[in-house]
């Protein structure tokens, strides 16, 4: 199986501000040799690095990282998308095979950030390198997402963590029909992934999870959905194992194609690993 969404760092208070007293269980290092050994464990042989900082010397250390090690299969990335270097640091990173795609933390901007046309027009220019776009957002940014998406009909794209439905308050109806209507455009992907930080962390129970994977599930078929286990962010609610087995328990319905689909050639595919 491939693991296609996780991150590392080397903790400090001040780039990792986000991870407040609420989440103490992560206010560490969490690096390659961390993860390696649960990876094995739990029947991976590969994954994808995703970027957590919004700085290019962050792009270079994970790529140094994904040479070192042989489980990392890709890196997404960050670049800032309204600089007039753009095109310069994409051609750069086209030299390093590893490098498959790019993230903006879209979760931490406005609710309308996704609908600049500026930086619209800067995502729209990784379709000449073949790279991917990880589009990370809450709930409540699903109508600028739906914009977003209509305008980059030539682009991959992923929705990770389920576009963070607030689980903890079983929010389902608006976040459903938005997921419904970005599920039309055949180009988008979606991630299992990133769910129990979005649930109560501490009462969370399987089954919180099933009306959100149905209606997934539903919409983007088995052909478009990806794993990925948010390590070590989801270890504030759940072991590496726990959120593992929600997923591989809830997707044990489908045949064995469709599972080699959803937990590693979807992944693949999508990211050209």
């Amino acid at each position: 199986m491939i693991d296609a969404h996780h991150h590392f760092w080397k903790y400090n208070p001040i780039n990792y501000s986000w991870i407040d007293d609420s989440m103490k269980v992560i206010q560490r290092d969490f690096m390659p040799e961390d993860l390696e050994p649960v990876l094995i464990k739990n029947g991976f042989y590969g994954s994808v690095l995703i970027q957590v900082n919004q700085m290019e010397a962050e792009n270079e250390a994970f790529l140094k990282l994904a040479d070192k090690n042989d489980f990392i299969k890709g890196v997404v990335g960050w670049v800032d998308f309204k600089s007039d270097s753009l095109d310069t640091w994409l051609m750069h990173y086209s030299k390093h095979s590893k490098m498959k795609g790019f993230r903006h933390i879209v979760q931490g901007e406005s609710d309308d950030f996704l609908i600049d046309i500026n930086f619209i027009s800067g995502v729209a220019k990784l379709t000449k390198y073949n790279y991917t776009y990880d589009i990370l957002i809450y709930e409540r940014q699903l109508k600028a997402a739906l914009h977003f998406i209509r305008q980059l009909p030539n682009n991959k794209l992923i929705i990770d963590h389920i576009a963070k439905p607030n689980i903890k308050n079983k929010s389902f109806n608006t976040w459903s029909n938005y997921m419904k209507a970005i599920s039309e455009h055949e180009n988008v992907y979606i991630k299992a992934s990133g769910m129990v930080t979005e649930a109560d962390t501490a009462n969370w129970k399987k089954e919180d999870f099933t009306i959100y994977l149905d209606h997934i599930l539903n919409s983007f078929g088995t052909n478009r959905i990806v794993y990925g286990s948010d390590w070590p962010v989801c270890l504030v609610a759940a072991t590496y194992q726990e959120q593992l087995e929600i997923v591989q328990n809830y997707f044990g319905q489908l045949t064995k194609t469709e599972q080699n689909d959803i937990f590693k050639k979807n992944a693949i595919r999508f990211y050209n690993l």
